[in-house]
């Protein structure tokens, strides 16, 4: 297991859960079950790099083995300007630095929708498109991820575009489904102004949909009437973890 064999290691913070697992790099399948541990509480920084050693050692990761940290907030220069779900301690970190003083090892840290999508494109539903891909996350929030020509434009955060005066992921992420109470054809018009607004500025030639409302895909992706393809996503939990794994082994 080392990046000779073509294997990545990937980790995927959340706020309620760290879980980690090697990748194939050639299929994006795990190549060991994945492991997870609950996030701590408080979710310091300290406390989160230390999770991420107990995932190192749990798999007894080799030296020389890529290693990929997807991360839910956007890293500029390996800086965390802003964070929603963690501690507010982690403004300003540089996670990547603190991984190596910790454990010595060097890490890659990437935006966590940017990971999955990248692995959506890489590995999964969008598997060698060669457009531009749009990967939109309906959640909490919406997180969104940019692949053109199968490279990553990192931190586009197009879910907080303005629709309606409002910012677009309070108004059309899955979580307003579920706090105004809305079926999925009243829930479908919303997307339909979102999705539309985005192909509107950037003109995707395909859009792919995740987050666990894509399990139920064939409830409201039919009711969008857009220009462009729009497909549901298949990689579910592993991708942030494959996504991750793929971009620190020279993806980018």
């Amino acid at each position: 297991m080392s990046s000779v064999d073509g294997v990545a290691f990937g980790i995927d913070i959340g706020g309620s859960g760290i879980k980690g697992a090697p990748v194939d790099l050639t299929t994006g399948a795990l190549a060991d079950a994945r492991y997870k541990i609950l996030t701590p509480k408080p979710s310091t920084p300290q406390a989160v790099v230390a999770v991420i050693g107990e995932l190192f050692d749990h798999f007894d990761l080799p030296a020389d083995i890529p290693i990929g940290l997807a991360f839910p907030a956007p890293i500029f220069g390996g800086i965390i300007p802003s964070v929603a779900n963690l501690d507010q301690s982690w403004v300003g970190a540089d996670l990547g630095q603190l991984v190596k003083k910790s454990t010595g090892r060097q890490v890659t840290v990437v935006n966590d929708a940017d990971a999955a999508g990248f692995a959506e494109v890489k590995y999964g539903a969008a598997k060698d498109h060669p457009g531009t891909v749009a990967v939109m996350t309906l959640g909490t929030g919406i997180g969104t991820a940019l692949v053109v020509g199968g490279r990553l434009w990192p931190n586009s955060e197009l879910g907080h575009i303005i629709i309606k005066g409002r910012d677009a992921e309070t108004w059309a992420a899955s979580s307003a489904k579920d706090r105004d109470n809305l079926d999925y054809a009243r829930w479908a018009k919303r997307l339909q102004r979102y999705f539309r607004e985005i192909d509107r500025l950037l003109h995707p030639d395909l859009f792919v949909v995740g987050g666990g409302v894509s399990r139920h895909h064939a409830k409201f992706l039919p009711l969008l009437e857009l220009r462009v393809p729009i497909i549901p996503a298949q990689l579910r939990n592993a991708a942030g973890i494959a996504g991750a794994a793929a971009l620190a082994a020279g993806a980018f």
